[in-house]
């Protein structure tokens, strides 16, 4: 009969412990929640381009020749070249960049420093128009937050 109520303990007290700690932890913190980290770095690249700062839009981005971005039929390969890519499309003469809306997030967590996030963007133009599609994004966590490594951005037609 000891050694029954001796196990119980055993297999308890781990089980306690794990709710307690479960408890005593913030459940919005963005450092202890990489879902919200993750949604906070898109959401600050809508803000930096309804603010039509291109530069601060691609510090969501891996700064890094590793960097992939699919759109259409076409890869784009590197941060640099992903910069250049959005200047020649919204950031040069006849071209504007709009206002930017992000919906329909839906991030899965692949591992601790992995993240696969699903959405639609929606542009809204001057002229009326309404560029609009669908995504999807492979995040990393580094050690300077949560980066884009890789982008596949489909347009409606």
């Amino acid at each position: 009969m000891r050694r029954n109520a001796i196990l119980w303990i055993l297999v308890l007290l781990p089980l306690l412990a794990a709710i307690g700690s479960a408890q005593a932890a913030p459940m919005n913190a963005t450092a202890d929640d990489p879902k919200a980290a993750v949604e906070q770095v898109l959401r600050a690249q809508q803000d930096a381009w309804n603010h039509h700062d291109l530069d601060a839009f691609m510090a969501g981005y891996w700064k890094s020749a590793e960097l992939t971005f699919f759109s259409g039929a076409k890869q784009t390969s590197g941060w640099q070249a992903t910069l250049d890519r959005y200047k020649a499309t919204y950031d040069s003469p006849g071209h504007e960049m709009g206002k930017l809306d992000f919906s329909d997030l839906r991030i899965e967590m692949l591992g601790p420093d992995a993240a696969f996030v699903r959405g639609a963007f929606h542009l809204t133009m001057s002229d009326g128009k309404t560029p609009h599609g669908i995504f999807t994004l492979v995040f990393r966590r580094f050690p300077d937050g949560w980066k884009i490594i890789h982008d596949h951005t489909s347009a409606a037609e």
